[in-house]
């Protein structure tokens, strides 16, 4: 099943919900970075995160950015997604190993840690972007995206994320999630409907090990509610890095930066982040850059 992400919001006006599906771009994640299990689900877990808060976005130029730094052996996890619900994401340490918890499961939050904080930066297509940042509450991801709207946006938010990944072939079975937020207004009947019907779901990515799909997963969560599909897309993991982009990243480093890797390098080489791919700069090239400061 291609990977999806579906909108809804309560007939009454009460609940917005999302569910995404992710197993192909987590499986890509992990293709590029070469991530371990635990990795493989910290990350996951935060690109299917960032999935449905890029399509929170009201225009196609806005993008949402998730920062993690949590003091764990995994560093940093970095992922961006914009409106179109397409994201890319890495971590500093891809191949961190943690032994699994006493009950089996992946140990994300020791790889994380708890010991830092969260931070959401949304660029609106303003001049500064909007940067919230809350201290870390269990380095699961799901428990740390809840306390962020609560804490930033003020906005009551139930998450739930999942990756189910083999510890021994690292085959990515399932992964996907849900946000399902009360609207203003929303009274203690819709409060009380909303927790049974999470109560009822149980771990989400047996969900999408089974073949639902993010509408069948949203539609069990608001079970209780008329609900009404906003909408249904297609998301996976895209990066959107280029020479020229990568090009007007070199300029801002100036005439004296750049007339030295021309003279001492010969030339300039990046490699992105998000895709591994490699960018070449000649020497005449970036003396082109230069002649045109």
């Amino acid at each position: 099943m291609a990977d999806e992400l579906v909108r809804v919001i309560t007939t009454d006006g009460a609940v917005m919900a999302a569910a995404v599906s992710g197993r192909e771009m987590v499986a890509e994640a992990q293709r590029i970075h070469g991530t371990s299990s635990v990795a493989t689900a910290a990350l996951g877990r935060t690109l299917l995160a960032a999935s449905m808060m890029g399509n929170q976005m009201k225009s196609a130029d806005n993008s949402v950015t998730i920062q993690i730094r949590g003091g764990g052996p995994i560093g940093q996890i970095t992922c961006v997604a914009g409106a179109d619900g397409y994201v890319r994401g890495c971590v500093s340490d891809p191949r961190v190993y943690l032994p699994p918890r006493e009950d089996g499961k992946l140990d994300v939050g020791g790889a994380v840690g708890t010991d830092g904080s969260l931070t959401v930066i949304k660029d609106l297509g303003m001049k500064e972007p909007y940067v919230g940042s809350v201290p870390l509450v269990s380095g699961e991801i799901a428990e740390d995206i809840t306390a962020y709207y609560a804490a930033s946006e003020q906005t009551p938010t139930a998450c739930a994320l999942g990756v189910l990944v083999d510890s021994r072939d690292q085959h990515v079975y399932a992964a996907g999630g849900f946000l399902v937020q009360l609207l203003p207004g929303a009274d203690n009947a819709a409060i009380d409907k909303v927790e049974r019907g999470i109560e009822k779901l149980g771990y989400v990515t047996r969900h999408f090990e089974e073949g639902e799909t993010p509408l069948e997963l949203v539609m069990e969560a608001l079970s209780e509610f008329e609900v009404e599909v906003l909408e249904t897309i297609p998301v996976g993991y895209r990066c959107t890095c280029s020479k020229e982009r990568f090009g007007r990243a070199l300029l801002t480093l100036g005439r004296d930066e750049l007339t030295s890797m021309a003279e001492e390098q010969g030339g300039a080489e990046i490699k992105c982040r998000f895709c591994n791919e490699v960018y070449r700069f000649s020497k005449e090239e970036l003396e082109e850059m230069i002649a045109g400061l």
